[in-house]
């Protein structure tokens, strides 16, 4: 099987026709193409300029575009475009830049892969078990190809979905991803296109879905050469992180929000992907009749969405629930959102901090205000946010955030599905934007940890792990890229003035120990240790982890269709009870004790013991017959532990 997915942009190869380019350029007067010598062979070093290329103008359409069709041209030409004779500029819909997203784009043939597992139709979301991977540190290689040997491994572990961070081309050879200023293009560090979809038509052969995580909020700060020729693509209505906004609702936003919308289905399509992650589309800001993320969404259903099982998530900071509304029980638009709320609490649990946004964590919520405790600690008060995040989906839904200096945030949440919601202890961004990028292992006791990890892998939310936590990694995963020395200065003082708030780092001699983020070494201490597995301890890790995702696999994916929050009550100030009434009307019920004492007198749910931590506690018996409606209590809960029941 070949695929491929037809773009009104950039380079098209049409087998006995040549090449036809195009290029959305309103703000050029004349556009010429500029065609690599030898055309096929011409292979370019990074940062070095083509000894010779032929320049043909290009032919003036209607609202902005240029077109030219070349008959010898074909897979494998080299070319750029020049704006009015001006500095040449790489495709902003190149499938592949060989060198650097400065240099030249290539032309691809999408048909020249042939997947080997065309008869694949994805998984259902129920199903979902993420794993969050950065290919340039995944493995000592850093490929596309690399990752395909670990497959087993993530296999064996119970993971159903890879999710790797962005791969679009970036400057230079090292990114989170973030910074992607050619979203066609697989970035070259990690392989070509060809490399890309070998590692996702081998997981698809191995059962595994594959995400990818794309960034439609703005473009990176070096590479992107839009403002030369098409300044249509931004807007001053809205104004982001980043500057000015991408324009996807003033003058000129239909080739704007068909150029994004044509990207994700061209993921999806030409790659095969079985879902794509949102990044942070809070900051993408649209005023239209129809939002950006809606029209997206819906060509996606009735394109690939058709044919597969295709799951769309979010990561959104403002807890919008309505992308998340469900039809006849379906996701109407995006199928989950990831909750960083969950993350926050369990991070103040754990840990007990409370700077920056744990802050909102660590205070009464606001609720609650009739909750006489006003004065209890932090970690009490986190436990209520954890319970409304596992019962309710966001811990805000409305209320004003001390963080943000009393402005209201989020939408009540209550009424979505538990897998609307994706969980996780550790992620890039939780790991990464910390000073010295330490995981949550190194931050917390070893056995609140254990305890938090069997309440996310087991409650109805989509769980996510992130690259080697499986094995107790503690190599750390820091902020690192590769920009020109222009902004080498700026990125690394910027990265360290954004700790200066909090009071570990007000000291500016303890900043200028954060690592330099434009350094190949911050990069090269980033990599998984992957030699580590040899040890005792990481195999204990594992182990771990492959029985509670058994144990998910065996008794809540089956029933997870549906499910739906119930209710939470907090004991003591550091025991959480919890209730979902799942897809097959059953009753799930967590009792988790997130201290260091024993929990006694608890009432005593309904149903079998189907899994505790620690491994084998039995720390309250099967419910004795009752007479008037009167609740047994009873046992003890030891610290540190989980159980899970089932009725």
């Amino acid at each position: 099987m070949k695929s491929k997915h037809t773009m009104p942009f950039g380079a098209q190869w049409i087998p006995g026709k040549g090449v036809r380019f195009r290029l959305w350029a309103p703000d050029a007067e004349q556009v010429e193409l500029a065609l690599g010598d030898g055309l096929q062979t011409y292979s370019p070093q990074v940062g070095e300029e083509p000894g010779v290329e032929r320049r043909l103008p290009m032919d003036r359409l209607d609202d902005g575009w240029y077109e030219l069709t070349v008959s010898e041209a074909g897979p494998g030409s080299r070319y750029r475009f020049r704006p009015d004779a001006g500095h040449p500029v790489p495709d902003p819909a190149s499938r592949f830049n060989p060198g650097d997203v400065h240099g030249p784009s290539e032309v691809v043939d999408p048909f020249a892969y042939i997947w080997q597992h065309a008869d694949w139709r994805g998984r259902p979301w129920e199903e979902t078990v993420l794993y969050e991977l950065h290919v340039g540190t995944f493995t000592p290689e850093g490929t596309f190809r690399a990752v395909i040997d670990r497959l087993d491994h993530l296999q064996g572990l119970g993971i159903t979905a890879l999710e790797l961070m962005p791969v679009a081309a970036f400057p230079g050879s090292r990114n989170w991803g973030y910074d992607g200023v050619l979203p066609f293009a697989p970035a070259a560090a990690y392989g070509r296109p060809e490399d890309l979809k070998a590692l996702i038509d081998a997981a698809h052969g191995k059962g595994l879905m594959v995400f990818l995580d794309v960034v439609y909020n703005h473009f990176g700060p070096e590479g992107n050469y839009l403002h030369l020729y098409a300044p249509q693509f931004f807007t001053e209505r809205h104004h982001t992180p980043w500057g000015a906004a991408i324009n996807f609702d003033d003058e000129g936003s239909r080739t704007v929000r068909d150029f994004f919308i044509h990207n994700a289905l061209y993921w999806l399509e030409e790659f095969r992907f079985d879902g794509l992650r949102l990044d942070a589309v809070h900051a993408i800001l649209d005023d239209s009749e129809k939002h950006i993320l809606e029209a997206l969404a819906e060509a996606v259903q009735s394109g690939p969405g058709r044919e597969r099982r295709i799951h769309l998530v979010l990561e959104n900071d403002a807890n919008q629930a309505r992308f998340l509304a469900r039809s006849n029980s379906d996701p109407k638009w995006y199928a989950a959102q990831w909750n960083d709320d969950f993350h926050h609490a369990c991070h103040v649990l754990l840990t007990a901090e409370s700077d920056g946004y744990y802050a909102d964590y660590s205070s009464e919520p606001a609720f609650l205000s009739s909750d006489p405790s006003k004065q209890d600690s932090p970690r009490k008060h986190a436990l209520h946010y954890l319970g409304r995040c596992l019962t309710q989906g966001y811990a805000w839904q409305g209320e004003p955030s001390p963080f943000r200096k009393g402005e209201a945030r989020g939408t009540p949440s209550g009424h979505l599905p538990a897998a609307a919601f994706v969980a996780f202890l550790q992620n890039h961004d939780q790991v990464g934007n910390r000073a010295f990028g330490e995981r949550l292992t190194q931050l917390s006791d070893p056995a609140a940890f254990r305890a938090a990890l069997a309440v996310m892998l087991l409650s109805p939310s989509v769980p996510l792990l992130f690259m080697g936590e499986e094995f107790g990694a503690d190599t750390p995963f820091l902020f690192f890229c590769d920009f020109g020395e222009d902004l080498h200065n700026a990125v690394r003082d910027g990265r360290r003035r954004e700790f200066a708030h909090f009071e570990r780092f007000s000291d500016p001699a303890v900043r200028e120990t954060i690592p330099d983020p434009c350094v190949f070494e911050t990069f090269a201490a980033s990599r998984l240790d992957w030699g580590s597995l040899e040890n005792p301890e990481a195999e204990q890790w594992l182990d771990f982890y492959r029985q509670l995702l058994a144990l998910r696999r065996r008794e809540i994916i089956p029933r997870l269709a549906g499910a739906r929050g119930l209710d939470y009550r907090v004991w003591e100030r550091r025991g959480l009870q919890a209730a979902w009434r799942m897809g097959d009307g059953s009753l799930l019920t967590l009792l988790a004790n997130f201290s260091g004492q024993p929990l006694r007198e608890l009432e005593i749910p309904s149903g079998s013991l189907i899994g505790t931590q620690p491994k084998g506690i039995a720390p309250l018996p099967n419910p004795p017959p009752t007479s008037g409606g009167r609740v047994e209590r009873g046992g003890e809960l030891p610290p540190w532990s989980v159980a899970w029941y089932l009725a």
